[in-house]
């Protein structure tokens, strides 16, 4: 077992294990016995059946208040062709101070780090609340069977932070950036519409669908969702695909059909964007049908005292003033955010789902020293 205080050497030995999403299960294996060796009681939560099943974990150090949560995953993406990678992907191995493996930021690293702030606590006395961890092995895949399920398990057993860091690597250049206080919710549409088949000389005893489409999209792309508000960007609308099967020159389609997506700011819920664009499909293509997924609805953590504490943390570590945040791609923070305040914070993200993803060395260490100081605050 590696030294638990030392955040680069527990990287390491998460990075070590293959755990394309969904996890399989060794590393969480790993940092079980870790968490277990700092003196926390560990569940073991898998869910899901066949392929589908994915291990989770919930870990806890105390019983007193206030409880901080910490939550991540363990899964990673795949690294693609790893003849490609300077250093291979799950060797983990260090040069010139940066250290190179899938899941070096996204989010092993993290988790090391939070694991190695706590450790330092541990052995400096620890910290007068509770602690725990959340960390499944499916958020970089469907994550059906991983955070949102613990929270449903944590809930049941009363186990509900006061407050929750989700560490996913919000910097986008340099540590202390960036706090993400909240996300865009995420909206998938599959448009078809149907027509009549013919050909293109005699397009009366045909009907096109593909103009019937065009329509649909050129309303929704010149009808603004709207401007922004308080904490968010304006929601964007974003055609993704159009499709109609065809590759005769000389031949009406049958059917065309589109697919696009929304991410929207909190002046809009999944369910009302579903009713405008199907009202907006029947005022130019009434026959259409609008298949719609919400992957997630937008979410807030207004600026608080935890918050409070995590800023000056960063502040304190850095010396820079991080940007409340709320734009980017969605994470677990969707699910925690029904639960409990929660707010994102890590490590760079720029080489995140990349050949030779990385971290350096140094910014692992700022990162634990930000975890402990944030912890002894927002404890005291």
């Amino acid at each position: 077992m590696p030294v638990l205080t030392d955040p680069v050497a527990v990287t390491q030995a998460l990075i070590r294990h293959a755990s394309v999403s969904p996890d399989p299960g060794p590393a969480q294996h790993t940092l079980a016995a870790m968490l277990e060796a700092l003196g926390f009681t560990v569940v073991s939560l898998p869910y899901g059946d066949g392929a589908e099943r994915t291990p989770n974990l919930f870990a806890r150090l105390g019983t007193a208040g206030p409880h901080i949560c910490f939550a991540g995953h363990t899964d990673v993406v795949p690294p693609g062709a790893e003849s490609a990678w300077t250093h291979p992907p799950y060797a983990a191995e260090i040069s010139d101070g940066i250290l190179f493996g899938r899941g070096a930021c996204d989010m092993k690293g993290g988790i090391a780090a939070f694991v190695s702030a706590v450790a330092r606590c541990v052995e400096q006395g620890g910290v007068p609340g509770s602690i725990s961890l959340l960390i499944t092995g499916d958020e970089e895949g469907p994550a059906t069977y991983g955070t949102c399920k613990v929270l449903e398990w944590m809930a049941e057993k009363d186990q509900i932070p006061d407050y929750c860091v989700v560490g996913e690597p919000t910097n986008p250049a340099a540590m202390g950036d960036m706090i993400k206080i909240g996300r865009r919710g995420s909206l998938n549409a599959h448009i078809v519409v149907e027509g009549v088949q013919g050909h293109v000389a005699y397009p009366h005893r045909a009907d096109n669908p593909v103009h019937k489409l065009l329509s649909v999209l050129t309303a929704l792309r010149e009808t603004p969702l709207d401007n922004g508000s308080e904490w968010f960007e304006p929601s964007s609308l974003q055609i993704t695909s159009m499709d109609v099967g065809n590759t005769a020159t000389n031949l009406i389609p049958a059917t065309a059909e589109a697919r696009l997506n929304i991410r929207f700011n909190d002046l809009h819920t999944g369910a009302g964007l579903k009713g405008w664009l199907e009202t907006i499909c029947r005022q130019h293509a009434p026959t259409a049908r609008v298949n719609v997924r919400i992957s997630g609805e937008s979410f807030l953590t207004a600026p608080g005292a935890a918050t409070d504490h995590l800023v000056q943390a960063v502040q304190t570590v850095t010396g820079r003033t991080p940007k409340l945040d709320t734009g980017g791609g969605t994470s677990d923070a969707r699910f925690i955010a029904n639960y409990c305040p929660v707010a994102e914070f890590g490590l760079v993200g720029a080489s995140i789902h990349k050949v030779d993803e990385h971290t350096t060395l140094a910014d692992l260490e700022t990162l634990t020293v930000i975890y402990k100081t944030f912890l002894e605050g927002v404890m005291a």
